[in-house]
């Protein structure tokens, strides 16, 4: 586990006494290994040990989360820290931020779904994909809750006429 103190230090496992800055990326790095070797309990940990450390930082508090949802049963406060994660990214009006957007939306409806809340889940997935038409994890989280196909005009709703009645049309002539 990464030890941070209050002059935003740390003495990372390995060094020899050496004082290292302790950055959201390094937490993010070492919750990724420790996802890659099957200890998601410490992942977790890490994660709340950064999100007392860099609270507005919004990788932290997506992936956060996103855990609190899945692991810690705490549905509503990751939720909560999802969305709040995606306000804060759109806050910042970085070039290139909207491709970080699918993860975000990624963390955000794996939090619903955790919740029992498919519908939501789905938006947010959906949400997600209108960054990245073929993300494969949006797309796999989506099948694994039983979603149909995307409409065929992806940019309107689902409900919307148009969606409905093209989707008809392509449907059977896919038949005929």
């Amino acid at each position: 586990m990464l030890k941070h103190d209050d002059s935003n230090k740390s003495d990372t496992p390995g060094d020899s006494g050496q004082q290292v800055e302790v950055t959201p990326a390094k937490y993010l790095r070492a919750v990724k290994a420790n996802l890659r070797n099957g200890k998601q309990e410490e992942a977790y940990k890490l994660l709340q040990q950064a999100s007392v450390h860099y609270p507005g930082d919004p990788f932290i508090l997506s992936y956060y989360g996103c855990f609190q949802a899945v692991m810690g049963k705490k549905f509503r406060s990751g939720v909560e820290n999802c969305r709040k994660a995606i306000a804060l990214l759109k806050k910042r009006e970085t070039f290139g931020e909207e491709l970080i957007y699918p993860a975000f939306y990624l963390n955000l409806g794996r939090a619903y779904a955790a919740a029992g809340k498919k519908k939501d889940a789905l938006d947010a997935f959906e949400k997600g994909l209108q960054y990245d038409n073929s993300n494969n994890d949006l797309l796999g989280e989506m099948k694994a809750l039983g979603m149909r196909k995307r409409p065929v005009v992806p940019f309107l709703d689902r409900s919307n006429p148009i969606n409905k009645y093209i989707g008809m049309i392509v449907k059977n002539e896919k038949k005929g």
